[in-house]
């Protein structure tokens, strides 16, 4: 592990996992207020203004965006490490590929009239995220992470789970 200076200016490499780690959120929060009119997201003037599973998505996507930030933050400032290019290519292609490729496939299926067409696609590329996530926590977190950064990890993996099987159940129920 090499200490990394405080004043140091990231790459865009090093800061890659983190921008991919926002796109869901912001991703979301754009695409319901661009789409607020469809008839598929089901909102309403009165309260609740969103189907309960956009409740629950927003609160467990915001879990998991916490702990990734926090995990990513945790990495670079507290520890002082540097992360191998290895574990930030995995980061990358499991937010990358993984999770934008499983945003796109979730909107698209969400105003389909299709659905049906869009589940096996929507589970090949949670096999290959769920592939990727672990590989990245058996190959580089079980023996280095402590408590405080497995909680974080924890947040981030299952927050998202949990906000996937929200968007799930509201599109396929």
């Amino acid at each position: 592990m090499e200490k990394l200076e405080y004043d140091k200016v990231y790459s865009f490499r090093e800061l890659l996992s983190l921008i991919l780690l926002f796109c869901p959120a912001l991703g979301f929060v754009f695409v319901v207020w661009f789409s607020s009119q469809s008839s598929s997201l089901e909102l309403t003037i009165d309260f609740p203004y969103f189907p309960v599973e956009f409740s629950l998505i927003a609160f467990f996507g915001t879990v998991a965006t916490i702990g990734g930030t926090l995990d990513w933050y945790y990495h670079r400032k507290k520890l002082g490490m540097k992360i191998s290019k290895k574990e930030r290519d995995a980061e990358a292609k499991a937010l990358g590929f993984g999770g934008i490729s499983m945003f796109i496939l979730m909107w698209s299926a969400t105003f389909s009239d299709s659905k049906h067409l869009y589940l096996i696609p929507i589970i090949l590329v949670l096999i290959y995220t769920v592939v990727m996530i672990s590989y990245d926590e058996f190959v580089f977190h079980q023996k280095r992470c402590g408590k405080l950064e497995t909680i974080y990890h924890r947040m981030l993996v299952f927050g998202n789970g949990m906000a996937w099987l929200s968007w799930m159940y509201f599109i396929y129920y």
